[in-house]
């Protein structure tokens, strides 16, 4: 099983030059009581064999006879080390995340970060990433990289942080109270665009992964790029993942995970249920609503309904996963 516990460390400093402005006019402290809520990623719920998803800040209650299986915290494109005028302060909108997490109702048995961790690959960047989750009120985290992570060295270094037990490129598999979970890389041989790809030996080691489940075992695959097509033209596809998605077809309820876009969407297609992770860092256009994809910068007081956080719960009683968002506002 792949896991990460946070390695000790000091966390990073706060930011000396909160009460300054920045050369590019941004006034640091409006721009962080802005950004405050941004606990981006989701809050997942599992609840009957249903997965239902919430930003930190749309949690219903959980009081009564809300019983959850399995909880867990999605968390996605942190790009530390960012630090263009769409968020001059990642630290602090990651930290903001963290804190979110941590004033849950219902204490997330770990978090999955679906990439990008970093933003050059940087070891310093992967250290700050390591301090600020070390004080998640859980201490397991799961990670895939993102093509930010595994830039200059093939994902060496990526491995070596958190890839110990993996296979090839950084794939695996564990289970949690009866969900199983297929962490799945698809950042190292980017097509034409930029579209993502599993290749041959990561295709047949996930067929032989999922052949001994039983049909009614809930599964959720979390990788970066997204495994539906939502525009391939900006490389947002995984040009392999109609295979992928073959050997999950018998199983009745299949909920699909990424980030990469920086925007939450969904998508229900037979048994699977797809979605998109808002980053922790900054937003990106709409698919095809700008030249290009990228860092967009927008009001400070819009943020909020740009950046989210996911979270999972399971409960026994239903066979169907379901993925429900909410935004930050």
């Amino acid at each position: 099983m792949h896991k990460n516990h946070a390695r000790d460390a000091k966390a990073a400093p706060d930011n000396e030059l909160l009460h300054q402005q920045d050369r590019d006019g941004i006034d640091r402290r409006g721009f962080l009581k802005c950004m405050a809520w941004a606990g981006t990623g989701a809050f997942c719920l599992i609840q009957g064999g249903v997965l239902r998803s919430y930003s930190l800040d749309g949690l219903p209650s959980f009081g009564g006879g809300h019983h959850a299986e399995l909880s867990f915290v999605q968390l996605s494109d942190s790009h530390m080390g960012f630090d263009k005028a769409a968020n001059p302060d990642v630290v602090g909108t990651l930290k903001a995340a963290v804190d979110k997490v941590n004033a849950l109702p219902l204490p997330p048995a770990f978090i999955l970060h679906t990439g990008d961790i970093s933003h050059l690959s940087k070891p310093s960047e992967f250290d700050t990433v390591d301090q600020i989750l070390k004080s998640a009120r859980t201490n397991d985290v799961f990670f895939v990289p993102g093509e930010h992570d595994v830039l200059n060295d093939e994902g060496k270094q990526y491995l070596e942080r958190y890839g110990k037990g993996t296979q090839g490129a950084g794939w695996y598999s564990f289970d949690k109270n009866g969900v199983h979970f297929v962490g799945l890389v698809n950042v190292m041989n980017l097509k034409a665009g930029g579209l993502g790809s599993f290749g041959g030996e990561q295709l047949e080691w996930l067929e032989k992964d999922v052949k001994h489940l039983s049909k009614s075992t809930p599964i959720v695959v979390f990788a970066h790029i997204p495994l539906w097509s939502v525009y391939p033209e900006w490389g947002w596809g995984t040009d392999d993942s109609a295979q992928a998605l073959s050997y999950l077809k018998r199983f009745g309820s299949v909920t699909v995970l990424n980030g990469h876009i920086h925007q939450t969407m969904q998508k229900i297609e037979g048994n699977v249920t797809f979605h998109t992770a808002a980053s922790t860092a900054f937003p990106q256009p709409k698919p095809g609503q700008a030249p290009s994809p990228g860092p967009m910068k927008v009001p400070a007081d819009q943020l909020r309904s740009l950046l989210g956080v996911t979270d999972v719960t399971a409960v026994h009683g239903k066979h169907t996963l379901a993925v429900t968002d909410s935004n930050l506002t």
